[in-house]
C-alpha cells in the first residue's frame, strides 16, 4: 500500500454501456483501471435505461471494493461523472449510479466529491493521453461516441473546461450509425471495433454512402437509411468500410466549416467512434494536409472509449493540483 501522505484521486464514470473506476497520484499517473462493460442481449441495439442502472448497481462495488482496500487512505478527492454534458437539463439515469457512489464514498473518508460530466471526461482523458495534444487556451473538440455527436468550442480553466457548443447531430449519434448498420450485418453490439475489422478488407469505392453536413448541423439518418438498403445485396466489407469513411467524410466538412468561422486549427477528437484507426487516418490524411493546416489530437485508443480516468484526473485539478 502507497504511504497515506501520498494524495491519490479516485474517478468514478458509470455510462451506458460501461462502469469504471480509476485512480490516479499527484503526479497524474494512472495507478488503477478497472472496467466493465454492461451486457447487451445478441442481436439487441442497446439495453434500456433500468437496465444499465441495475448492471451499474451491480458492477460498481465490485470494481471500487479492491482498489479501496490496497489504497482507501490515501483517496484525498473523490469525482465522479453526474450527467452527460455540462449543460443545464443534461440526464441520464445510469450517471446517478456512480453519483450516489461517489458522494457516499467520499461523505464516509472525509475527502470532497467534485462533481463532473462524461463528456469532461472525454476531454481530459484525450489531453492526458494524446501524443500532441491541443496547447492552445481554445482548441476545437468533438465528442463522437454512440450517445453524443458534438463540436465545441474548449476554453481551459482552473479544473475543467469551459465549453461552448458549436453544433451536433440532428438525428442519429455516429456511434448510432455504426451500432444499426454493424447489428444488420449480424456483428456484436456494440459494434464498432467489429465493423472497423470487417472495413479492413473492404475495397474502397464499391460503395459509396452520402454525407449531410451544414453549416454546424450534420445528420446520420440518410447515410444510415441508405446503407440499410444495401444490407444483403453489397458485399459486408465493403459496406462496412462505406460507413466509416461517411462517417470520416461529415466529419471532414463539419471541422472544416468550424475552423473557417472560428480560425482554431488545434483539434482533439474523443469518443468510442474516435478510437477507429480508419477513420482517423482518413481525418488525418485530408485536415492535416499542408493546404488545411490543421492539428488533430486523439485519445490513445484505449482512453477513447468510456473510462473513468478523465474523471479521477478531474478530480486531481478541481483539488488544485496542477503540477
Amino acid at each position: 500500500m502507497l504511504a497515506v501522505q501520498t494524495r491519490l484521486f479516485l474517478g468514478i464514470d458509470t455510462s451506458y454501456y460501461t462502469c469504471s473506476v480509476a485512480l490516479v497520484d499527484e503526479a497524474g499517473r494512472l495507478l488503477e483501471d478497472q472496467r466493465r462493460l454492461l451486457a447487451v442481449a445478441e442481436g439487441a441495439r442497446g439495453v434500456a435505461p433500468h437496465e444499465a442502472v441495475w448492471a451499474h448497481l451491480n458492477a460498481l462495488p465490485g470494481l471500487a471494493e479492491p482498489i479501496l482496500r490496497r489504497h482507501g487512505p490515501a483517496v484525498a478527492a473523490v469525482a465522479a461523472s453526474v450527467k452527460p454534458r455540462p449543460v443545464e437539463g443534461s440526464y441520464l439515469p445510469p450517471f446517478r449510479v456512480g453519483e450516489g457512489f461517489g458522494r457516499t464514498l467520499a461523505a464516509a473518508l472525509g475527502v470532497p466529491f467534485y462533481p463532473t460530466t462524461h463528456q469532461e471526461m472525454h476531454i481530459q482523458a484525450g489531453l492526458w493521453s494524446a501524443d500532441e495534444p491541443p496547447g492552445g487556451e481554445q482548441f476545437l473538440a468533438v465528442h463522437l461516441s454512440g450517445g453524443t455527436t458534438e463540436l465545441i468550442r474548449v476554453t481551459r480553466r482552473p479544473g475543467g473546461f469551459d465549453e461552448e457548443l458549436l453544433g451536433g447531430t440532428q438525428d442519429l449519434h455516429a456511434g448510432q450509425f455504426v451500432d444499426r448498420v454493424g447489428v444488420a450485418l449480424g456483428l456484436p453490439f456494440p459494434a464498432g471495433p467489429h465493423l472497423e475489422r470487417l472495413a479492413a478488407s473492404g475495397r474502397p469505392g464499391r460503395v459509396t454512402l452520402p454525407s449531410a453536413v451544414r453549416g454546424y448541423a450534420l445528420s446520420f439518418s440518410g447515410p444510415e437509411s441508405a446503407a440499410q438498403r444495401l444490407v444483403g445485396r453489397a458485399e459486408p466489407a465493403d459496406l462496412a468500410l462505406a460507413v466509416l469513411q461517411a462517417v470520416a467524410k461529415s466529419l471532414e466538412k463539419w471541422l472544416l466549416h468550424a475552423m473557417g468561422e472560428t480560425g482554431l486549427r488545434e483539434i482533439l477528437i474523443v469518443g468510442g467512434v474516435a478510437a477507429n484507426q480508419i477513420l482517423r487516418g482518413r481525418l488525418r490524411k485530408r485536415l492535416e494536409h499542408p493546404a488545411v493546416g490543421a492539428r488533430l489530437a486523439f485519445a490513445e485508443p484505449r482512453f477513447s472509449t468510456d473510462n473513468a480516468v478523465g474523471t479521477a484526473l478531474l478530480a486531481r485539478a478541481c483539488h488544485g493540483v496542477t503540477a
